[in-house]
């Protein structure tokens, strides 16, 4: 048995080293990529779509940007799916924003049949427009967003997606290290796969459809709770090209709850994985160049990756002891690694510290201490949401038609009015979990300060650290307190579809 689950640790490191050398090569893509150019045409009719449901505290702030945008053949449609205060503050607004000549109507349905995809099809019904700008709720676009990506649509453009930046970056280390995973999905991973022409995804917001293109694909579905994901392969497969605009950015907000962050987390790896099982056999069985199907085939799978860290988690501090049983150690006794598991542990560690840092100098243009211990926080919390992403990788391959759960905002403008009482979200249901895991990690690290065995430390760490901030962090903030309507800690339950 002791061979036997060394071995297993063996192959799980080996997992995730590739996976890290792939993430070097992705960096090394990244580095050389340029901007779009833009191309002469005339300017399309333009709709913006804001599906919303349930966001009092930032809807009309959403609303009244899409209004502010610059560029003449525009129209909006606020897709309002809303069973709460919502729709009387999108009443009020867009009833005035259309008293000043703004093209703005709003678009509600009987049910939310479809969630959000279900809202995005629905409003194209009821519009001949040629391309399609989506934001959610908590996105704030820029007056120029239109005038900087619309020119970007040549011939056999599909989609062009914009990058994300974040209104509260600096607001808390989890949310700082929210901002370093997405720096480096866009500032490395898209600047990568769109300079190499490799598939990559429309992130659901901030980016312009060509209509066309979302009815080549065949239209939005709800097959996934990633419909931007599914809605983006299928639209590549028919061969319509995407366009990553670098430079061209939408703000939006980072959630600042732990309960909010773990159900985004949720929906985004399993929607992830409901997407491979739809369309991993389509792209592989495609004439597209080996090339572009290996990434294809990574890019869909990559959320696969928190199994392999789970099983880690699991391992190595067991591991830990078997060796030290077993005498595997380097020479001279002081470590207990063998070269050969420090050498992949660190190659594992040392490519995603790259992958990180290069996406913090795309993004910000310089990389400052603070963003370094950003870097290190985020390497802590990924191992800590190991195991809870893990389970929805497991539900991902089990699910039929998840319930779209949405990410609830803070709006900080409007809460302080106290538009609405929200009840918060409990504690994800892994988190004594996850805190039984940072103990057996800190007896571990004990073990490893008793003896010496300094080569186990920095990565018994960052597995401690990180299940101990996620368990503690949600168990606090589940933690029974009086409720009140001006407490920012409040956040709306999601309402089960009707």
């Amino acid at each position: 048995m002791t061979h036997v689950l060394l071995a297993s640790y063996f192959a799980t490191l080996a997992v995730l080293a590739g996976l890290g050398v792939y993430r070097l090569l992705l960096t090394f893509w990244a580095s050389r990529a340029s901007e779009p150019k833009p191309a002469d045409h005339a300017s399309p009719r333009v709709v913006v779509q804001l599906p919303i449901y349930n966001e009092a505290f930032v809807a009309e702030r959403a609303v009244r940007a899409a209004a502010a945008l610059d560029y003449d053949a525009l129209e909006i449609q606020v897709l309002d799916d809303s069973t709460d205060e919502t729709t009387a503050t999108l009443q009020r607004v867009v009833s005035e924003l259309a008293a000043t000549g703004v093209d703005i109507k709003l678009v509600r349905r009987d049910d939310r049949e479809g969630y959000k995809a279900g809202a995005l099809a629905h409003g194209l019904t009821q519009t001949d427009a040629e391309l399609v700008a989506i934001f959610d709720a908590d996105f704030v676009p820029a007056s120029d967003f239109l005038k900087k990506t619309v020119p970007l649509f040549d011939d056999g453009v599909g989609l062009v997606q914009a990058r994300w930046t974040h209104l509260n970056r600096d607001t808390s280390l989890l949310t700082r290290a929210q901002a370093v995973f997405l720096d480096g999905h866009f500032g490395v991973e898209h600047r990568a796969r769109a300079q190499t022409k490799h598939f990559f995804n429309f992130n659901g917001t901030a980016g312009v459809w060509r209509r066309q293109a979302i009815e080549d694909a065949g239209g939005w579905r709800s097959a996934t709770i990633t419909e931007d994901l599914d809605l983006s392969y299928r639209a590549q497969l028919k061969g319509w090209r995407f366009v990553y605009a670098h430079d061209v950015t939408a703000p939006a907000e980072l959630p600042e709850s732990w309960a909010a962050f773990r159900a985004q987390q949720a929906r985004w790896v399993r929607g992830s994985i409901e997407t491979t099982r739809l369309l991993f056999g389509e792209v592989w069985r495609s004439r597209l160049p080996l090339g572009v199907r290996l990434d294809a085939a990574i890019h869909l799978t990559n959320n696969f990756a928190y199994l392999f860290m789970a099983v880690l988690a699991a391992l190595l501090p067991a591991c830990v002891w078997l060796r030290d049983d077993l005498g595997w150690r380097v020479p001279g006794g002081q470590a207990l690694l063998s070269i050969l598991d420090l050498t992949m542990l660190t190659a594992g560690t040392f490519a995603m510290v790259v992958f990180y840092f290069a996406a913090a100098r795309a993004c910000e243009g310089r990389l400052s201490l603070r963003r370094i211990v950003d870097v290190v926080f985020a390497l802590c919390l990924g191992a800590g949401m190991s195991l809870s992403n893990a389970r929805e990788v497991l539900r991902g391959l089990a699910s039929e038609q998840s319930e779209f759960v949405r990410t609830p905002k803070r709006g900080r403008e409007q809460l302080t009015r106290a538009l609405v009482r929200y009840r918060p979200v409990t504690a994800h249901k892994t988190a004594l979990l996850e805190l039984v895991f940072a103990l057996y990690f800190g007896a571990t690290i004990v073990y490893a300060l008793y003896w010496s065995l300094w080569g186990a430390l920095p990565f018994l760490a960052l597995y401690a650290v990180g299940f101990s901030s996620v368990s503690l962090s949600s168990l606090r903030e589940a933690w029974p307190r009086r409720a009140s309507v001006d407490t920012v800690d409040e956040w709306p339950r999601a309402t089960p579809a009707r």
